[in-house]
């Protein structure tokens, strides 16, 4: 069902995933492409609400629903109340946790936080609405349900999706429940159609396979000329997941990971990756991201820098991002104890006796566990008030508080934390 892209392509929202690097996947570009020009184009992403916040990892599709708005079409955001009580097991190996209501509502609370902020709410042209798949997956009734909608989808087809298929290509035990999740998915895109006249549905190239299918369901129950639209799934230069460090996954709420260590995430970047990921994860211009790619030797670092920022004002408001940055130019240019490091709090009367460094580093997320934090010691990684600890035994104490007060950590030479008594 891919087609495609034509050499040239009318609308600004196409015109954009082409330029900046979003586009993946499209089940019909030219026919898409018309859409825009013919009037207002509503689509949907969608997120299960299985955390109190989304990660990094969503970021991406969540900026093609924000240049849609940009663009002049409208956004849905589908939060997951029903779907989330299924759990979608595309690429893992183990069932989800099934969570309460009450736990479901209170993570999409959490998470419309940071939608706030990348989005004006409302029912019009370049605007979005939170919509909630519980309004109708919870009222539906299982027999007509079946006979409806699930007599539209063959065992067949379904266990090629990769979402089934991998599961079990590992051997793995994939429940009934989870087996259910692509027809919801698919079934949401119709509802949506017939709410909303939502006829796009975009994400991570991995939900193609529930996208086509709700393509297809909509086509084979109501005649509607639905589209799907994919991002790529970003790996780094070097190979590693995107959205993944040390500490666990890079956390778009502030409560979940602090303002300076988002911040810092994108300020790491790897030089090969600095003019990607302005192009996706910023509204810089292209002729501005051009000039910030092509620097070179240190002077990337200063690119880096406005990526973190501009991605942090986008994410945790500018306040956060000038904090962040200023922690950041306090830290490193002047070497001073900056506030807004991360910081752990302990018992002084701990110090006096001694903390081993391992916990520690553990502790302030400059390491995963203590056991990496051990391995970051013996080889090297570690230092105490800007000077170098290779033994994996040692301990902090109050002895090495600085005239602030505090005990800096450090994980390499970017990764920073302060150790405070209480």
């Amino acid at each position: 069902m891919n087609t495609p892209v034509p050499s040239t392509v009318k609308s600004e929202f196409l015109r954009t995933m082409l330029e900046r690097g979003y586009y993946h996947q499209c089940t019909d570009v030219e026919a898409l492409d018309k859409k825009f020009s013919e009037g207002v184009v509503v689509a949907y992403n969608g997120y299960d609400a299985t955390a109190d916040s989304l990660h990094v990892g969503h970021l991406l599709p969540t900026m093609i629903q924000r240049w849609l708005t940009k663009c002049g079409a409208r956004s849905l955001l589908l939060m997951g109340g029903g779907t989330t009580k299924v759990g979608d097991p595309s690429g893992r190996d183990e069932t989800r946790q099934l969570l309460t209501n009450d736990q479901i509502n209170a993570n999409i609370a959490k998470i419309r936080t940071v939608f706030d902020r990348l989005f004006n709410f409302g029912d019009g042209p370049g605007q979005a609405t939170l919509v909630n798949n519980a309004d109708w997956l919870d009222k539906l009734e299982y027999i007509p349900f079946l006979r409806d909608i699930g007599r539209h989808f063959t065992i067949n087809r379904m266990l090629t999706f990769d979402s089934v298929r991998l599961r079990l290509d590992r051997e793995q035990p994939l429940t009934f429940l989870e087996f259910n999740y692509m027809i919801l998915q698919a079934y949401d895109f119709v509802e949506l159609n017939r709410r909303y006249g939502c006829v796009l549905q975009t994400g991570g190239s991995d939900q193609w396979g529930n996208i086509v299918n709700g393509v297809d369901l909509g086509r084979r129950i109501s005649n509607a000329d639905l589209f799907g639209l994919t991002c790529p799934l970003l790996t780094t230069s070097s190979g590693a997941k995107m959205g993944k460090t040390a500490a666990g996954a890079v956390w778009l709420n502030a409560d979940r990971l602090p303002d300076w260590d988002f911040w810092q995430f994108w300020r790491n970047t790897e030089d090969a990756d600095v003019g990607r990921f302005l192009k996706l994860f910023t509204e810089l211009p292209l002729d501005e991201i051009a000039r910030l790619e092509a620097l070179q030797g240190a002077e990337i670092n200063e690119a880096k820098k406005i990526l973190a920022t501009e991605v942090t004002k986008l994410v945790r408001g500018p306040e956060a991002a000038e904090a962040a940055s200023e922690t950041a130019r306090r830290t490193f240019e002047q070497g001073a104890m900056a506030e807004g490091l991360p910081t752990v709090e302990v018992k002084a009367v701990d110090l006096e006796t001694g903390i081993p460094l391992y916990i520690l580093l553990a502790q302030s997320g400059l390491a995963a566990s203590n056991g990496e934090a051990r391995r970051l010691i013996k080889q090297g990684g570690a230092k105490v008030n800007d000077e170098a600890v290779s033994d994996d035994a040692a301990r902090i104490t109050s002895g090495q508080l600085t005239a602030d007060g505090v005990i800096k950590l450090s994980a390499g030479k970017k990764r920073h934390a302060l150790v405070k008594p209480v």
